[in-house]
C-alpha cells in the first residue's frame, strides 16, 4: 500500500510539473498565435471564468451545470507529433476531471462536449469521480480556498500509447494515464505540451 501511494505521489509531482511546464509555453507565446505549441477555447478564454455549461451537473452548490467538456482547439503540435493525449486537472484540489488519450495526430480541435461517455475522439480513463468521461467542476463551498484552479493540457506525443489495462471490474483510471505520460516521458516521446486555464468560481 505505501509503495502505491509512493507511486501514485510521484505521478502527481509529474503532472503537476508538466503542467507547469505547459503554462510556462503559454506565457511564451506573443498572444498572436507566433509562439510555441498552443491551446486555446471558444467556450472560456485563458485565465477566466468557467462558464456554468462546463460545470459538473450534479452540483448542488453550483445548479444548473451541463457538463459539457469545453471546445479546444490547438496550434503548432511538434513535427513528428503521432497522438495527443488530454488532461483536465484541478490543481487546487488535485483532482482529475478528464483524461484522453491517443486522439488522433490530425485532430487539431475537439468540439463542445467531446468529453461524453463513448466518444469516439480518443481513449477515456476513469476520472476522479469514477466515470469514463469528462465530469465539470463542483468545489465544496465550505473548504477554502472556494475558487479552484483548472488546467487542460494536450501533451504531443511520437507515439501511439498501448492501451491502458483494465483491472479487474475497474476501468484503467487518471493514475494509469500518469503512468503512462511518466513512461513516455522517460523515453522521450513527448515533444511538447500547451494548457488553457480557468478558475471557477471566479476569485474575488
Amino acid at each position: 500500500m505505501k509503495a502505491r501511494t509512493l507511486t501514485l505521489v510521484v505521478a502527481i509531482c509529474l503532472l503537476l510539473s508538466l503542467t507547469a511546464f505547459a503554462q510556462q509555453q503559454v506565457k511564451n507565446d506573443d498572444g498572436n498565435g507566433n509562439g510555441q505549441f498552443r491551446v486555446t477555447s471558444t467556450t472560456f478564454t485563458n485565465g477566466g471564468t468557467i462558464p456554468l455549461i462546463m460545470v459538473w451537473n450534479q452540483c448542488s452548490a453550483y445548479p444548473g451545470g451541463s457538463d459539457h467538456s469545453p471546445q479546444l482547439s490547438w496550434t503548432k503540435a511538434p513535427w513528428g507529433t503521432r497522438s495527443f493525449v488530454l488532461v483536465a486537472y484541478d490543481v487546487t484540489a488535485s483532482f482529475t476531471h478528464w483524461g484522453m488519450y491517443n486522439i488522433s495526430s490530425r485532430t487539431t480541435s475537439l468540439p463542445l462536449n467531446a468529453g461524453v461517455a463513448g466518444s469516439n475522439y480518443g481513449t477515456q480513463v476513469s476520472n476522479d469521480f469514477g466515470d469514463l468521461s469528462y465530469d465539470g467542476p463542483c468545489p465544496p463551498t465550505q473548504l477554502q480556498p472556494i475558487s479552484h484552479e483548472y488546467v487542460f493540457t494536450v501533451y504531443a506525443l511520437d507515439t501511439v500509447l498501448p492501451t491502458i489495462p483494465s483491472y479487474g471490474d475497474f476501468p484503467p483510471g487518471a493514475e494509469a494515464l500518469y503512468h503512462a505520460l511518466i513512461a513516455a516521458g522517460r523515453g522521450g516521446h513527448i515533444l511538447d505540451s500547451a494548457s488553457i486555464t480557468g478558475f471557477f468560481p471566479q476569485p474575488q
